[in-house]
């Protein structure tokens, strides 16, 4: 424990009559003070050094205040107690309430901006999630509010003017699982919200919206908007588990699996985990009945009829007759006890702000997390690459073109949803995709044509091609390329040829998938399109090698294209040999592709020991009721091998085969491309980043928008070509030298 020097009464003379002996406790003392004013410093603390020696009590008022100055100087109140001078000095009244004020000031001078950049936060008062809302949202508004109508306007102002707990709490919420419901009592902010229950009812209250003038158009692939993206006459930032949980099913989500034992055991309803306790427990509450009152009435007395339009307008319960003759309102009273209120974002207005970052992040693609870019750029844990930011705002013209960009995302997510993400396609999900590319294809050729008179007389050379990406048309023509090969799969091989040839008369959307088109086109009219077209007097035969000629003029095509990518010129080199066998041209007509043909490569067979492992069924598994199917359960698993240098140990089948180059001298690594995509990184690094309209709109970009796109090339020509040479003359080590020396502090 630390001591404290105690000052004399001035009546003693003390200090007058006696020398103070230095004592080592007094030099602790000392160097106690200096590394606590060092902290201080450290700290922030400004001002001269005080005196440790007094602690006053907190000032309660103006009088207190002035007869505390005209004692200043003088002796202290009363002496300190041994777990006083224990503690750390601390500041007086005036030096922390002049701190508390000087932080108010530095906080309120500045706005969310200035924290971003500055990386200045006071939990509970500021923070970085609502920053970057804001920073979104004001970005967005200050250059293309237009976006948006009075209703949509009015959400924004309701937002402004919410508490910084409410806020926060929907910030966090909109960061989370947007669509799913959120235990109150599990909700851990007290750092920041020291009121949680008046933050979620200030989520929860009702407001009211002006009547939008803006007309909704409908867009293609779409009966009509989502009802969960329309905003009607009220709204709220959140809905509440009382208002909007009344199904069975909804509500047994919720529970964990350990409550759902419990619900269940009392219930009396069997299950092994938790989908199959939540199947009994469904099915159980769907058979059992439970004693209802909409078949008995008591005599026609006026108070009984009163009693009964009570209870059937009784909106609190939201439980229909339906759920009152079963088991279902029992249960989901019960769950809601369980779990306690819930609270979820309100999907019109979660959709709403989605918006804003579709627009602001520019990106085509849907994501929840949307925040999370920019706040691992701000407190540095991920760094971007510095260039200048040029962000246009004639992306979206105006706010029907923005609605229907949303729509057309959604149609294509519809789309992928039936071919790609739901395993093998039947007939009904070809035909749900056939019915959305009807509707798609009559506003695609109407938008076609308006991008290409834009093209022609608004963008200058090459401008088009960064904006492009953000039109309906762009999202449209992968729904129609899509559609080319469900017609395929319907056997329509004419109207397929007929929206290949379209396709590739365009040459504005997806010039990557020209290639394929031209694949495509040739093949059908290789094999299908002399039995469907006109024979114009020809008999089979000839009608045969008049397609044929025609598909090898579309290959000759395909190669001539320069938008056709390299990749896909083996394959049409190989179909337009064939033809030409076929058709009997003469050898010294027929092409000669030797000059551009790959040397074929070697071969070399690398054999080991495969380790077969029994595989250990999971708990949940379902039993195979034959070895086959055991040993199809194989299929697509990881393979394991013994590495003949490292004691045989097991390894992958990638480490073996490293192994067997090491045993004769070699090093490698397996990385995927990875070091390539590295060195093209490092030696195009400037190239990359500079200074090109329109493709940095964002500062969170780890690319240029048309690094994907065959613009980049061209738009970049003298640049690329100037740092290839840079590289053949042998400069390609100090290049990735400068430019890791330069960014290996940023870790960008």
């Amino acid at each position: 424990m630390l001591g404290q020097r105690i000052a004399h009464p001035a009546s003693t003379n003390f200090d007058e009559d006696f020398e103070i002996p230095a004592a080592k406790r007094l030099k602790r003392i000392d160097s106690t003070e200096s590394l606590s004013l060092l902290q201080q410093e450290e700290e922030g603390y400004g001002g001269s050094p005080k005196p440790a020696s007094r602690r006053n009590e907190v000032v309660d008022s103006e009088a207190e205040s002035e007869e505390e100055g005209e004692e200043e100087g003088g002796m202290p109140h009363a002496s300190q107690t041994e777990l006083e001078s224990a503690l750390p000095p601390v500041k007086t009244d005036k030096e922390a309430i002049a701190e508390y004020e000087a932080t108010r000031a530095a906080e309120a001078g500045l706005d969310f901006k200035d924290r971003l950049g500055q990386r200045k936060w006071v939990q509970g008062k500021s923070s970085i999630y609502v920053d970057a809302f804001f920073l979104a949202l004001e970005t967005v508004l200050d250059e293309e509010s237009h976006l948006f109508d009075e209703a949509e306007m009015a959400v924004f102002q309701k937002w402004r003017d919410l508490s910084y707990e409410g806020q926060y709490l929907y910030v966090r919420l909109f960061l989370r699982k947007t669509a799913a419901w959120h235990r109150i009592n599990r909700l851990k902010y007290y750092g920041d919200i020291a009121d949680l229950h008046t933050a979620v009812d200030e989520l929860l209250q009702v407001h009211w919206l002006p009547a939008a003038t803006a007309t909704e158009r409908i867009a293609p692939g779409e009966a009509e908007p989502p009802e969960d993206t329309v905003l009607g006459g009220s709204f709220t930032f959140a809905d509440s588990s009382t208002d909007h949980i009344d199904s069975l099913e909804e509500a047994s989500s919720l529970l964990l699996l350990e409550e759902l034992k419990t619900l269940a055991k009392e219930a009396k309803v069997p299950g092994k985990n938790k989908q199959e306790l939540l199947q009994a427990l469904r099915k159980s509450s769907q058979k059992q009945g439970g004693l209802g009152w909409s078949g008995l009435k008591r005599s026609d007395t006026e108070e009984s009829v009163k009693s009964e339009k009570s209870v059937d307008g009784n909106e609190e319960t939201g439980l229909s007759n339906g759920l009152g003759t079963n088991r279902d309102s029992h249960f989901v009273r019960k769950i809601l006890a369980i779990t306690g209120p819930c609270i979820r974002l309100s999907s019109a207005v979660l959709k709403l702000f989605e918006r804003v970052h579709l627009v602001f992040y520019r990106s085509t693609e849907w994501t929840e997390n949307s925040l999370t870019t920019i706040i691992l750029a701000r407190i540095s844990r991920r760094n971007f690459p510095e260039y200048i930011v040029s962000r246009s705002n004639n992306i979206f013209p105006s706010r029907s073109t923005l609605l229907e960009f949303e729509a057309s995302i959604r149609t294509q997510f519809a789309v992928d949803t039936v071919l790609e993400f739901n395993g093998t396609v039947n007939k009904d999900g070809l035909q749900k995709v056939k019915c959305i590319f009807e509707e798609v294809y009559p506003r695609w050729l109407t938008i076609l044509a308006d991008e290409q008179r834009k093209e022609d007389r608004v963008y200058e050379s090459g401008e088009g091609a960064y904006l492009r990406r953000f039109s309906p048309a762009w999202v449209y023509t992968r729904i129609v390329h899509k559609g080319t090969s469900v017609l395929g799969r319907f056997k329509e091989h004419k109207r397929e040829h007929q929206l290949l040839c379209e396709l590739l008369d365009q040459h504005l959307f997806h010039a990557a998938r020209r290639g394929a088109w031209y694949q495509r086109r040739a093949l059908l009219e290789e094999h299908y399109m002399y039995a469907l077209a006109p024979q114009d007097g020809r008999n089979e035969e000839t009608q045969k090698k008049h397609w044929k000629r025609i598909a090898l003029r579309t290959c000759e095509d395909g190669l001539q294209d320069r938008e056709c990518h390299l990749i896909y010129h083996h394959d049409l080199q190989k179909r337009i040999s064939k033809l030409e066998r076929q058709l009997n041209i003469p050898k010294r007509l027929q092409h000669d592709f030797g000059h551009v043909r790959l040397a074929k490569p070697i071969e070399r067979h690398v054999e080991g020991t495969r380790v077969e492992k029994e595989r250990t069924p999971s708990r949940n598994a379902r039993r195979s009721s034959s070895a086959g199917e055991a040993g199809n359960s194989r299929r697509g698993a990881k393979t394991i091998w013994l590495d003949p240098l490292e004691n045989h140990g097991e390894c992958s089948v990638e480490a073996m085969c490293l192994s067997f180059y090491r045993s004769q001298g070699w090093k490698g690594y397996h990385s995927e491309g990875g070091i390539i995509r590295t060195l093209f990184g490092y030696l195009f690094y400037d190239v990359l980043f500079t200074y090109i309209p329109n493709v940095f709109q964002t500062a969170f970009q780890t690319c240029p928008l048309d690094l994907h796109t065959d613009a980049f090339y061209a738009s970049r020509f003298s640049e690329i070509n100037a740092r290839l040479n840079a590289v053949s003359n042998g400069e390609g080590v100090g290049i990735l030298e400068r430019v890791y020396e330069r960014e290996k502090e940023r870790q960008t």
